[in-house]
């Protein structure tokens, strides 16, 4: 196909009809730089600031009484005079309105002294007999067992994934896919702590479910690079970096599209869910998704695959190929439409039984490599 009729389709056109050659390994340091900009600049805020962690985790006291007429300001000013200290407070759903605050410093009685003061001074200003004030209190001690298994939960799942892809792939996938999750992590915790989003066990489940989906879009990813190094690779005419480039542009508008498919439902849990009805579960769960779904299509293209690609090409094997190759002038660039005629997935042959050649000088100097 010519330059020409490509163009005509436009980026999105050739990336749906398989003819796009986008070279991802040799743009590896753009990609790595925009994820050490982003994790530096997190864990600055969390070394400053450190993480807004909820009342489950740090433990503490929240209030909670329906008003549509009370400002967050307003709602803070009064329970700080009640005696409340660095006291947390939000609107949800525009009418209900949320205080947190830390009492386990004081003692019993000052305890349910402010407990009292800070439910009659919302009471008060939302107009509210103080019954209608809701109130719960969690210890110390209950806090740092919630953490104590979010951290066990969240560890159990890393080992679990390293001997997964272990088995099912090799060792050095599972490394990339590891180094994965981990830059997904530390990207959705140096968000939540530069814009001081409330960290809940709610957080902790998403986290577990979005590090879930990045893994499933590198797995798809992996399982084509797997399927070309036993296929594409063995005729000998790319490096094993072009086939990862290859594998990328033959996954990447499943990629683009699977990333889509998950991303616009969580937009509108949090739009309509959260801001409109006023659910903080889905107000936190929802965040936590999608700030991670972003960061996991960002990571399952730009991050694992490239990690593997670096691991691999260290190989004596492969760098024998590379030079090889370079001695020959005898690389390949191949888009996904000219692998799978390659490969006979488009089929091999014409009406008349002669072998296609209408993919382009690129395939057919492909076929003639591996003749030789």
């Amino acid at each position: 196909m010519s330059e020409s009729t490509q163009e005509a389709f436009g980026r999105f056109g050739r990336l749906y009809r398989g003819l796009t050659t986008f070279d991802f390994v040799g743009r590896t340091k753009v990609w790595f730089t925009v994820s050490a900009v982003i994790i530096l600049a997190g864990a600055l805020s969390l070394g400053i600031r450190g993480l807004n962690l909820g009342i489950e985790f740090k433990g503490g006291s929240s209030w909670e009484v329906l008003s549509t007429h009370v400002s967050a300001q307003q709602a803070t000013d009064v329970v700080i005079t009640a005696g409340l200290k660095s006291p947390t407070v939000y609107i949800l759903g525009g009418q209900t309105v949320h205080v947190e605050g830390d009492l386990n410093d004081l003692s019993a009685v000052d305890q349910t002294r402010v407990t009292n003061a800070v439910a009659a001074a919302l009471a008060k200003v939302a107009h509210k007999a103080p019954n209608e004030v809701s109130t719960s209190s969690i210890g110390p001690t209950w806090g740092g067992q919630v953490t104590q298994r979010a951290l066990l939960a969240l560890l159990a799942f890393f080992v679990s994934v390293v001997i997964y892809i272990s088995a099912r792939f090799e060792p050095k996938m599972a490394l990339a896919a590891f180094i994965a999750m981990i830059h997904d992590l530390l990207v959705a915790m140096g968000v939540y702590s530069l814009f001081g989003f409330q960290l809940t066990p709610d957080t902790v489940i998403a986290l577990l479910t979005i590090l879930g989906y990045s893994l499933y879009d590198t797995v798809v990813v992996f399982d084509r690079v797997r399927d070309n190094s036993r296929g594409i690779l063995s005729a000998g005419t790319m490096t094993y970096s072009d086939m990862v480039n290859l594998s990328m542009n033959q996954t990447l508008a499943r990629s683009i599209n699977t990333s889509l498919v998950a991303i616009l439902p969580v937009l509108s849990v949090l739009v309509v869910g959260a801001e409109l009805l006023g659910a903080t579960t889905l107000q936190n769960y929802g965040l936590a998704l999608f700030v991670g779904l972003l960061s996991g299509a960002y990571s399952s293209i730009f991050i694992a695959s490239m990690f593997l690609a670096l691991f691999k090409e260290r190989e004596p094997r492969f760098i024998e190929l590379r030079q090889r190759l370079a001695a020959r002038q005898a690389r390949v660039a191949m888009s996904p439409a000219a692998a799978a005629l390659l490969s006979g997935e488009a089929g091999s042959k014409n009406r008349t039984g002669k072998p296609n050649t209408s993919a382009g000088p690129i395939q057919a100097k492909a076929r003639k490599q591996k003749r030789r």
